[in-house]
């Protein structure tokens, strides 16, 4: 007699997790979402009154192999953070504000503890973002993964008014590029640094470099929300673009924003360049052409303003506890 069990899924261990996350799930719910845990579907009642063309935004994504450090590490609890903050400001550099998230994690073999870890993440950023965890999927998948791994997914939709839907089509030549630090790699760039750096180091090792932070604690550095900073510029119209800083590093992301005709020019020497980077760079004898494409850098968001805004947008941002760094400017392309 064969069993779903002894096939490698265990559907009482499925059960324990899902009844163990739902206060944390709950927790993040906001007026608007109709149903808990268990439904086929989730609901979601938006209120659009305040806005007079709402426009829905969505973005979807994944951690990569930053998770190769959290199975390293045996630390769970930041990779579901990393993920909602991702997405979370894919939107919010449109001008979007996140309504709802729904996650995905598929696993050989489902461990509670560690799906929990994994959800408690989801929960604290979508917290921390006000927007609503509102339902997601955990495969049991024997075979397909290594023992002890797993691998995420998520989606966030938002939503924004038209007429101040942000897309870079007002920047032009003489524009100035605020940037806003970075908390390490973020979740880009992470098969080259493990590349690197685990060829050297144990997970658990403390480089002078770093200053006696662990290679698994700078590379597992959660990969920080921008959503505040960004809504105090679009608050103000003060942005004429938005960058998220993620996969193609500084030049490849402003390039999606920039309008045909001109060009970010980027000074790399405007701000100090974190240690974990440099790290990286000496130990692998990376060329910087490919430091510059494949990370941030220290700088994960890019604000472009008009020279007349700057003093206000810089204002905004300090009072936050921002440190903008005007990093270049909007040149014609050559």
């Amino acid at each position: 007699m064969a069993t779903y069990k002894d096939a490698g899924v265990d559907i009482a261990a499925a059960d324990e997790t899902v009844d163990r996350m739902k206060p944390l799930v709950r927790d993040t719910f906001t007026p608007g979402v109709l149903t808990g845990i268990g439904a086929f579907g989730a609901f979601f009642e938006p209120d659009f009154g305040a806005l007079d063309r709402p426009v829905l935004v969505s973005s979807v994504d994944g951690v990569g192999t930053k998770l190769k450090v959290a199975f390293r590490a045996g630390r769970h609890d930041t990779v579901g953070e990393d993920l909602v903050n991702h997405c979370v400001n894919d939107i919010a550099v449109c001008g979007a504000q996140p309504l709802f998230f729904l996650d995905y994690l598929s696993t050989g073999t489902l461990e509670p503890a560690v799906a929990l870890d994994v959800v408690r993440g989801f929960a604290r950023g979508c917290t921390a973002n006000g927007c609503a965890l509102i339902g997601g999927e955990t495969a049991e998948m024997p075979d397909l993964y290594q023992s002890g791994e797993y691998d995420l997914a998520g989606m966030v939709v938002g939503v924004v008014d038209k007429a101040r839907v942000v897309d870079g089509h007002t920047i032009e030549e003489g524009d100035v590029l605020l940037g806003l630090a970075s908390t390490g790699l973020h979740t880009n760039g992470y098969s080259l640094a493990r590349h690197v750096l685990f060829e050297q180091f144990a997970v658990d090792d403390q480089p002078d470099a770093l200053g006696g932070v662990s290679v698994g604690e700078a590379l597992l550095a959660v990969h920080r929300s921008y959503l505040e900073p960004i809504q105090a510029l679009h608050a103000e119209g003060l942005a004429e673009g938005l960058v998220h800083v993620t996969g193609g590093g500084i030049p490849g992301n402003t390039a999606r924003v920039v309008p045909e005709g001109l060009v970010a020019a980027v000074d790399y020497t405007a701000w100090e360049r974190p240690a974990l980077f440099n790290l990286i760079q000496s130990l692998g004898d990376v060329p910087e052409a490919d430091m510059r494409q494949t990370f941030n850098l220290g700088i994960g968001l890019i604000a472009i303003v008009r020279p007349p805004n700057v003093p206000a947008a810089v204002q905004a941002l300090e009072a936050l506890g921002e440190q903008p760094v005007p990093m270049g400017q909007v040149q014609a392309a050559a």
